[in-house]
């Protein structure tokens, strides 16, 4: 359930709050909205690259009661970093990066668990697509025991950019995937920067962003149920990376 401080409402409310600079996770509409008060604020929306979901009435209603005009802009928890930002800070700082990318992932504690994993992990930045995932509201942050506060949150336009940019910069893209044959810990983590990415709940990660990974490997499966949840698959794959890393000395102890 959203709290108060987490949502604007109201048309001109949402306007003067993009155009504040304010970090909206997304704005919902009532579909039915018209006026020259709309098109103003569509045409907000639009310039600033704000996403937008057209909703019934009763979605917003459920929000909130107030006057809210069919608008309502739901705020991000964190300011998002930028990947052409993160990657050279990265490499300033001497580190071996190590990124990870959430394809599709949608449920808001798995994201909080495998951000305070990252965290945890020295993982250096966690990435997820602009549309089509999860975002950071108050529930990620809480489920994250604040590890948010800490770890850069990119947003990107899509994850399969993000994997182009990062091959272009000399990271080794891994995708854990129920399709590969390849065991996870037959992989080599130690040598390059790593970027690895991981799928959504239901249908994991999508065929075009696999083709562009250099890697595939899986994690056994042997019970009956054949899958593990996404933030309990990303901690062995994260751990994992680290493992490797600690016993060639590539991480300080």
């Amino acid at each position: 359930m959203l709290e108060k401080d987490d949502y604007i409402f109201g048309i001109r409310a949402v306007i003067e709050a993009i155009e504040a600079g304010k970090e909206i996770d997304k704005v919902m509409v009532n579909r039915d909205l018209k006026g020259d008060l709309a098109r103003e604020l569509m045409g907000v929306i639009k310039s600033h690259g704000v996403l937008v979901q057209k909703v019934p009435a009763e979605k917003i209603d459920r929000i909130t009661r107030r006057n809210h005009q069919g608008v309502i802009a739901i705020l991000s928890a964190v300011t998002y970093e930028s990947l052409d930002n993160v990657v050279p800070a990265i490499y300033e700082e001497g580190r071996l990066p190590f990124i990870v990318l959430l394809d599709g992932v949608t449920d808001v504690r798995n994201f909080g668990a495998i951000a305070r994993t990252c965290e945890c992990a020295g993982v250096d930045a966690i990435v997820i697509p602009r549309r089509g995932g999860v975002g950071v509201n108050g529930d990620a942050m809480k489920t994250s025991a604040g590890a948010l506060n800490y770890l850069p949150v990119c947003r990107e336009t899509s994850i399969l950019n993000a994997v182009k940019f990062l091959k272009d910069n000399g990271y080794m893209v891994v995708a854990a995937s129920e399709k590969s044959t390849l065991n996870y810990t037959l992989a080599e983590y130690t040598s390059s920067p790593v970027a690895l990415v991981m799928g959504a709940e239901d249908v994991g990660i999508s065929e075009d962003v696999l083709r562009f990974c250099d890697t595939k490997v899986a994690i056994p499966q042997i019970g009956h149920i054949g899958s593990l949840n996404v933030s309990v698959a990303a901690g062995v794959m994260i751990y994992e990376v680290v493992r490797q890393r600690l016993a060639a000395n590539e991480v300080p102890e």
